[in-house]
Parts: structure tokens; C-alpha cells; sequence
């Protein structure tokens, strides 16, 4: 297998860190947080103009029919930089469902003004007794004729309180749907919340909210095939990022290591302390690997493709725990602080090892499809 990235993918790369390093950091991070979209609105429009937003989009939808490593190399540039907008969210989850169930009229409705910036999306599953469960929920959809009357309440929306459209999964006689719906329709109520790394999200509450056939993303009761397609490329995002964001916490760690002394001595000279974070490195370098493994294994269609991306949400999951715990360890107290970027990335890492579920949950998965 190899992992050596094209020339193309380099320079993707190089484009992004750029952009990250003279448009994110900490200072943004925090000066974002106290927003209430929670993001920067000419930053999205500027990662449409770059074609960021396009990239994992088909050609035939009018995207760039980016590859899983593009996207990979993409978002692990972005999780150096704390960036705050919703690429995950709107590109990767919502643009993955839309591009694997949607159809030709939805397509022409919904993804050109997404890949050009012009709408934000949002995933509603989740529920308050779901736990890490699509199928285990109370949310239901009555038919009514050619069309479809929708109730029930979602948690942990995120960017929910932004979003232009919804995808909310329902049952229609126990058989789990997709139904799109906009932010704006009669019956749909949005309540803002902050997350636990300053992004922002909704809890979304709907009261007979009236669909027509049109609003099923693809077939009525296939939508666990579908939210399955795109969890598989949900988790090579969100182990990018981690992954980003991991070889930002192992690299200001050594650098504060050289500075700051004790005992008359930097405290990078102890060797308890290069242990410590030789293991961070180790625990970062196994990521990566299985990141690549992953990758490459969905972008070929390997058969082993969604056990390899299970395996690799289990090992985020774990090494973004040690990682962030080490560093704030090793700098102290001021670990924790609004200050320096370590703390931020400390809550992004945990909210993206709970996304979509745990390493628990993805342990059992991975067991099963293994088994399978």
C-alpha cells in the first residue's frame, strides 16, 4: 500500500496550512466563540472560492470529485489550525448524505449551493434516550396522503443554529427515514447551545412539521445504508482533524519542554519527561497510520473498508485521551487556560472522539463487521 501523496494532494496541503496559519490560531478561536453564528461567514465563502467546499463533491454535481485521501489531507491541515467553520458538518455529513441518496432534482437543489457556500446543513439523529444509536429513536413521520407530518425533538445538533436545512432522521411505521427540512418551516423550533469546544449547535424541536414526498432523501426506510455510506467518510475526517490537532498539542509541548526550566534545567532534559512524550509520539505516529490504512481502504472500496475506519475511530479515541492528557500534564496548570492554544484543542479532540460514537461503540462495531 502506499502512502506517499501525490503532487496535486502537496500541494493541497501546503494551500491549507497557508490559509490556517494566517487566518486561524487561538486569538480567532477565541474572538469566534463569543459570535453567534460561533464562525466566520467570509471564511465560508472564501473556502467555496478555494473550492475546499467543492472538493468531495462528484463532478457531475458540479464538484471537484475529490478523493477520500484529498479530503483526508484537507481536514488534517484544517485540525492544526482550531479552524471553527462547519466543514464537517455541512460538507462532510450532510454533503455525504445528499451525494449518496439524494436525487436528481435534490442533487440540483441542494449541492451546487452548498459547494458554493451559499447554505449551511446539519444532521439531526440524535436523541435525548438514543444514546450512540441511528435506529433507536422516537421521532416519527405520519403519512398523510403524498405527504409526511413530521414530530419529535433532536439533541446535539450541531451547527444547528446556523444551519439553512436539516437532515432529520424519522421513523414511517418503525422503518428509519431521511427527511430534508428547512430551518424556516412552520413547526420547526431551534434552541442554541455552545458546545464543550466553543462551537455552537441547536436542540431541534418539531411539532407537525408538513413534508411532501419531495423532502425523502433517498428511499423511505433505507436511510441506516445510507448514514452508514457516510460515516465511513465522516470518521477519515474527524481522525484528520484529530490527527491535526494531536501534532499541534505533541509539537507546543516539546517547545514549551525546551523552555521551561526547573531546578536551574529545561524541563525537556528529564528523562521521565522525554519518555512521556516520545509515548505521545508514538500514540500519534499509530493514528496516522491507521488514518492512511483507512483511507485508502475506502477509497478503493475495499471489503474491509468500514471495519478499518471502526478500528480507526476506536484508536482516535484513545490516543486523542493521551495526548491531550499528557499535555496539559507536562505544561501544568496553565494546560487548562483560555491562553495557550493546548486547552482547546483538549475539548475539540473530545468532542470529536464522541461524535458519531465513542471508542466503545466503535469497538463493538469493528468486533461485528470483522465477524461478519
Amino acid at each position: 500500500m502506499d502512502f506517499t501523496l501525490t503532487e496535486e494532494q502537496v500541494l493541497l496541503r501546503e494551500s491549507v496550512v497557508k490559509y490556517v496559519s494566517d487566518h486561524g490560531g487561538v486569538e480567532r478561536h477565541r474572538k469566534l466563540a463569543n459570535t453567534e453564528m460561533g464562525f466566520e461567514p467570509q471564511a465560508w465563502l472564501s473556502f467555496a472560492e478555494l473550492g475546499w467546499l467543492a472538493l468531495p463533491i462528484s463532478e457531475e454535481d458540479g464538484g471537484l470529485g475529490g478523493t477520500t485521501t484529498d479530503l483526508m489531507v484537507l481536514c488534517e491541515a484544517m485540525g492544526r489550525g482550531l479552524v471553527r467553520e462547519p466543514y464537517l458538518h455541512t460538507v462532510v455529513s450532510c454533503g455525504g448524505l445528499l451525494s449518496a441518496g439524494a436525487n436528481a432534482q435534490q442533487r440540483a437543489d441542494y449541492l451546487q449551493p452548498l459547494s458554493a457556500g451559499e447554505s449551511q446543513w446539519a444532521f439531526a439523529f440524535a436523541e435525548q434516550s438514543s444514546g450512540y444509536s441511528f435506529t433507536a429513536i422516537e421521532t416519527c413521520a405520519t403519512a398523510t396522503g403524498d405527504a409526511f407530518s413530521i414530530s419529535g425533538s433532536k439533541i446535539a445538533v450541531l451547527n444547528g443554529n446556523a444551519a439553512d436545512h436539516f437532515i432529520v432522521t424519522a421513523n414511517i411505521d418503525s422503518a428509519l427515514t431521511l427527511f430534508i427540512i428547512d430551518a424556516d418551516h412552520s413547526g420547526v423550533t431551534i434552541e442554541p447551545f455552545t458546545a464543550v469546544d466553543g462551537s455552537r449547535g441547536a436542540v431541534l424541536r418539531l411539532e407537525d412539521v408538513a413534508v411532501s414526498a419531495d423532502a425523502v432523501l433517498g428511499d423511505p426506510g433505507e436511510a441506516l445504508p445510507l448514514i452508514n455510506q457516510m460515516l465511513d467518510c465522516a470518521v477519515i475526517a474527524i481522525a484528520a482533524e484529530s490527527v491535526g490537532a494531536m501534532q499541534v498539542l505533541l509539537d507546543v509541548t516539546v517547545e514549551y519542554a525546551k523552555t521551561r526550566e526547573q531546578f536551574g534545567k529545561p524541563i525537556g532534559t528529564f528523562q521521565a519527561l522525554q519518555h512521556r512524550m516520545a509515548d505521545m509520539y508514538l500514540k500519534l505516529e499509530e493514528t496516522r497510520s491507521l488514518l492512511f490504512n483507512a483511507a485508502i481502504a475506502l477509497e478503493q472500496g475495499s471489503d474491509d473498508a468500514s471495519a478499518a475506519c471502526a478500528g480507526l475511530k476506536v484508536k482516535l479515541g484513545e490516543a486523542g485521551r493521551f495526548i491531550s492528557h499528557e499535555a496539559v500534564q507536562i505544561h501544568g496548570g496553565i494546560g487548562m487556560t483560555d491562553e495557550l492554544i493546548v486547552g482547546h484543542l483538549f475539548k475539540r479532540l473530545l468532542l470529536l472522539a464522541k461524535l458519531y460514537g465513542d471508542d466503545e461503540y466503535y469497538l463493538q462495531r469493528y468486533s461485528e463487521l470483522r465477524a461478519a
